[in-house]
């Protein structure tokens, strides 16, 4: 009989948790598991990638207001969850500014409205036999669910983010596994919270290199093709590092090296500071924002150079596909940044900092030799990994024992697979 399992999400937005999500659910087992799909806000481009044999649950409007604005939620109704949300953003703002938090507020106050809210959500009348909270903040799952097996994963550098993990740690511990994308994430993760090190597995974001492959070929505007160009992908926000990209730009082109522009597809909180940032160094026309790309990977395809210059990552889907594509990649020394690439034969990584980036940047853009080598390298690669879902099977299937410690790294697999 076939087990039925919940994986739960935001939104299905354009963004590297929900692009990895999607390549897990187009390699499922259907044949053993029937997958519900609990998407809170029924919103973003990527809701139409959501394979047909998954059962896209409806969307409960208590669970999607999280990220409107309050005076939205008011009008419709929602007064319980506005409340709560203005506390937390009271709370978190005084927290925020007693630890100097670089990126305010944000994060904080998130992690406290879904906190909060969880107490009064509305349950889930179905039971499963497991449930996957595949992105936090976790408190809403653990609460709202009945499974047998509870499961949460991890998708990014928890010694680099700006929350209260006390916490969190409450809503960790409940959890029967937590899943963790990198041995790099992992070890973040334990500086935080060592007590939970029993509970993670180590499982890698799905990659689909035919799929990347087949959607890069399709044409494009919006690109220079005369120039040398650079790309990068991710939320416009603080952490990943764009105004270090700015600042590094203007180097660039004050080293005489004026035929580079930079590319950023991505969307977010920080576009008009990076506007403004942008108009400020003079580089309107080559410092471009070309907004969301539902399919970035011909923009990918036909750049010079791929550059992650982020101040933290888990393990950057972005950079994978970079990876598949076959694309010169330049990391900045993000503390997770030496797990998503072997350097000297994937790409370089630098300092972060301007003017590391800009030496690195000018390093690829004269040394042709440097750039074919890692391109060579990069296309004699195998990068599919659908093998990674073994792991989560096993939880699935009851074949990990809880009484022994579990190996980050390695997951014992069922003899005759699964």
């Amino acid at each position: 009989m076939k087990k039925n399992i919940l994986i739960a999400v935001y939104s299905m937005g354009i963004g590297g948790i929900e692009k990895s999500l999607i390549n897990m659910l187009s390699s499922f087992d259907y044949s053993k598991y029937n997958v519900d799909l609990f998407v809170f806000d029924h919103s973003g481009e990527l809701l139409n990638d959501i394979p047909e044999e998954v059962n896209l649950l409806p969307e409960i409007p208590n669970y999607s207001v999280f990220r409107r604005p309050i005076k939205q939620c008011l009008k419709e109704g929602e007064i319980s969850t506005s409340i709560i949300r203005v506390v937390s953003k009271l709370l978190a703002t005084v927290e925020a500014r007693l630890k100097k938090f670089k990126e305010g507020p944000g994060y904080i106050q998130m992690q406290l409205s879904f906190k909060y809210s969880s107490l009064i959500m509305p349950k889930i009348k179905k039971e499963y036999e497991a449930v996957i909270s595949y992105s936090w903040p976790h408190d809403i799952i653990f609460r709202s669910v009945k499974a047998e097996k509870k499961i949460a994963w991890i998708h990014t550098d928890y010694s680099q983010l700006e929350i209260n993990h006390s916490v969190d740690f409450k809503a960790w511990k409940k959890f029967d596994y937590i899943v963790s994308i990198s041995e790099d994430v992992t070890k973040a993760f334990l500086t935080q919270y060592p007590s939970l090190r029993r509970k993670i597995v180590l499982c890698e974001n799905i990659t689909s290199p035919e799929v990347i492959k087949q959607l890069s070929g399709h044409d494009i505007e919006g690109y220079d093709l005369d120039t040398f160009k650079i790309l990068s992908v991710g939320r416009l926000s603080y952490v990943k590092g764009f105004d270090i990209a700015i600042k590094a730009l203007k180097l660039v082109h004050e080293k005489g090296l004026t035929t580079i522009k930079w590319y950023v597809i991505g969307y977010g909180g920080y576009e008009e500071e990076l506007k403004k940032m942008v108009n400020d160094y003079g580089l309107n026309e080559s410092f471009v924002l070309l907004g969301k790309k539902t399919n970035p990977y011909p923009f990918l395809n036909k750049c010079d150079l791929f550059i992650q210059p982020s101040r933290y990552e888990g393990k950057a889907v972005t950079v994978t596909e970079a990876k598949i594509l076959g694309k010169p990649i330049l990391l900045t020394d993000y503390p997770t940044s030496r797990s998503q690439i072997e350097e000297g034969k994937e790409g370089i990584i630098c300092d972060m900092n301007p003017e590391s980036l800009a030496d690195s940047i000018e390093e690829l853009y004269k040394n042709t030799q440097l750039r074919e080598g890692l391109c060579s390298y990069l296309r004699k690669q195998d990068f599919s990994n659908s093998v990674e879902l073994k792991k989560l099977y096993s939880l699935l299937e009851g074949d990990i024992r809880k009484e022994e410690p579990m190996n980050a790294v390695s997951v014992p697999i069922r003899k005759g697979g699964i």
